[in-house]
């Protein structure tokens, strides 16, 4: 068994470690696209509203899989050739935006109107309402459903192996046609994967203990 992890688990770390790149990177470009499509999408002005919505809608309604496969594999036709990692971290950041967009629309929705009125009142700028009122508001609402949206990205990142990109997925594959250990390839992979599930969720909760502290 030990000799089994000596041969199985470097690989195997080395998928990992790219599938992390894939997830970080992606993540710290969903967060922004989230907010400021969330915000588009409540806002009054057209110019803003209708280009947040069928950014969503696009990237909601059709499938992570075919958008890694247009992006890599179509682009190239219109003279668009873009590097394997950079697609996959551009698309699975566009597919979390547009569902993490709807959780920041629920949770600014979810603050009372009153308060926003009364920021009105006192001649506060919108930029400042958001800043000052909704937005301490709305996070700590925002981040629970955020967990669930960064662990699926995590396991997003699996559909990039069949754009040649040597992540975790990738990895377990290789290693499995070359070793035939399907069980002990996978069920390193399981525990790889679950272990850095249990990072994002543990990194998740220290951020909500800190919103609920800040208010």
């Amino acid at each position: 068994m030990d000799d089994g992890l000596q041969t199985l688990l470097p690989p195997l770390l080395q998928g990992l470690w790219v599938t992390v790149q894939i997830t970080v990177g992606a993540a710290l470009l969903a967060i922004p696209l989230a907010i400021l499509s969330g915000l588009g999408r409540l806002s009054s002005q057209r110019f803003l509203r209708w280009p947040a919505s069928v950014y969503v809608e696009v990237f909601r309604g059709t499938s992570a899989l075919v958008q890694l496969f247009w992006f890599f594999f179509v682009l190239p036709l219109f003279g668009i050739q873009l590097p394997a990692l950079l697609v996959g971290i551009v698309v699975l950041a566009l597919n979390a935006g547009a569902y993490g967009a709807e959780v920041v629309r629920g949770a600014v929705m979810a603050v009372p109107a009153g308060q926003r009125e009364a920021a009105v009142a006192l001649n506060m700028t919108r930029a400042k309402i958001i800043r000052r009122i909704v937005l301490p508001q709305a996070i700590p609402a925002m981040l629970p459903p955020a967990t669930n949206l960064m662990i699926e990205l995590l396991k997003n990142t699996a559909l990039v192996s069949l754009i040649t990109i040597t992540d975790l997925t990738f990895r377990g594959q290789l290693l499995r046609s070359e070793t035939l250990k399907t069980v002990e390839v996978f069920g390193l992979m399981l525990l790889l994967y679950f272990a850095a599930a249990l990072v994002i969720t543990a990194g998740m909760r220290m951020l909500e203990r800190r919103f609920k502290v800040g208010r």
